[in-house]
């Protein structure tokens, strides 16, 4: 994240305009994160096999083309193993959302170059906050590579789905960008006197997202594996609460680890509670932050969405075996981000200096 407070002056006209701007770009990298989600679960992520960064922009515009489109589709497993009885028309609805992930990326890029270009003419932004921005448009870029480099893993002969392991690594980049872009708006529009100097529970945050890094990488194995499937289930896990087939004696532990959809399963759960316990002990530490700080009146919030987290994750499970089941896979994952959007402003929050700290109590 970026640290350095001169690195993202801004000039008292343009602070507000300024503020707003990333801030849209942390919510419409949201939704980006989120189409992805449903592209993933509706089994879209492989009907575009082409990669046109500019002329992909549109969509077929006639019958012919939706054709041509559909033949190449019909070249790789997916279609040939799970999806040969689809019409044209099923093609076209699993390709409405790789295609709108894709345009929703195009549209970030515009939203975020023509306003920076602008607010460097009008002298809204320093010199010193160029940097920062370039290091981000290399990483949206990044982020695009990536994606088709998954993508494109997936077109063959042989596998019907791109690996869980590179579908998280997707996922987890695009969270480090979105936080990333989250710490900078921080830096431009919270006051230095709202940032208390509480170096303890600066590192019980700091735990906090190190455990939720996994957690939502884990729950990204959950989805790119379907590992919900295989216990769909709860409290138990298929009438066990420690199962028995976890792993099996030749399976090496990073195969256990990234591979077998029990233990894929139960280590995500685990974490889960294990993180739920966390936030509210981190919670009553809070308590202690002087009641005129932002810190003090918003360390409910990780509290709530962390127990909502916990709730839509039982509920996403316990009806995995049914169609409606993406629409509480969604909102896990949306209540997830929040999760860690407020993390990491309380880790902002508590990251002051001793001159501006707020007074603890005693």
């Amino acid at each position: 994240m970026i640290t350095d407070q001169s690195a993202v002056r801004v000039s008292k006209k343009g602070s507000k305009a300024v503020a707003i701007w990333l801030a849209i770009g942390v919510g419409m990298i949201m939704v980006q994160i989120l189409l992805g989600g449903i592209t993933r679960l509706t089994g879209s992520g492989l009907s575009i096999t082409e990669w046109k960064p500019l002329l992909g922009a549109l969509p077929p515009l006639n019958e012919h083309a939706w054709q041509q489109s559909f033949e190449k589709y019909q070249h790789i497993a997916q279609f040939k193993k799970v999806n040969s009885s689809f019409t044209l028309a099923d093609y076209q609805a699993i390709f409405f959302w790789e295609w709108f992930h894709r345009e929703w990326a195009r549209l970030l890029g515009v939203v975020f170059i023509i306003p920076f270009v602008i607010f460097i003419f009008q002298k809204r932004i320093g010199r010193d906050m160029i940097k920062p921005m370039l290091i981000l448009f290399v990483l949206g870029g990044l982020q695009g590579a990536i994606g088709w480099i998954m993508v494109q893993s997936g077109l063959n002969d042989t596998d019907v789905r791109v690996s869980h392991i590179r579908l998280a690594i997707h996922f987890l980049c695009a969270l480090f960008l979105l936080g990333y872009l989250l710490w900078f708006t921080l830096k431009v529009s919270v006051p230095t006197q709202q940032m208390a100097a509480q170096p303890q529970l600066k590192r019980f945050n700091l735990l906090l997202l190190v455990l939720l890094f996994f957690q939502l990488m884990y729950g990204a194995f959950m989805a790119g594996s379907h590992a919900a499937l295989n216990a769909p289930t709860w409290p138990d896990v298929n009438g066990a609460y420690w199962p028995s087939n976890l792993s099996d004696t030749h399976d090496s532990l990073w195969y256990t680890l990234c591979y077998n959809p029990i233990a894929i399963q139960f280590i995500h759960r685990t974490l889960a509670y294990g993180i739920a316990i966390l936030i509210v002990v981190w919670y009553f530490k809070a308590n202690k932050v002087s009641k005129g700080l932002w810190l003090r009146q918003l360390r409910g919030v990780p509290l709530l969405l962390v127990l909502l987290q916990v709730t839509l994750g039982i509920m996403a499970l316990l009806n995995s075996m049914y169609p409606h089941a993406i629409y509480y896979a969604v909102i896990h994952q949306f209540t997830g981000m929040l999760l860690l959007l407020s993390l990491l402003i309380t880790l902002y929050l508590s990251s002051g200096k001793e001159t501006v700290s707020a007074i603890v109590k005693g």
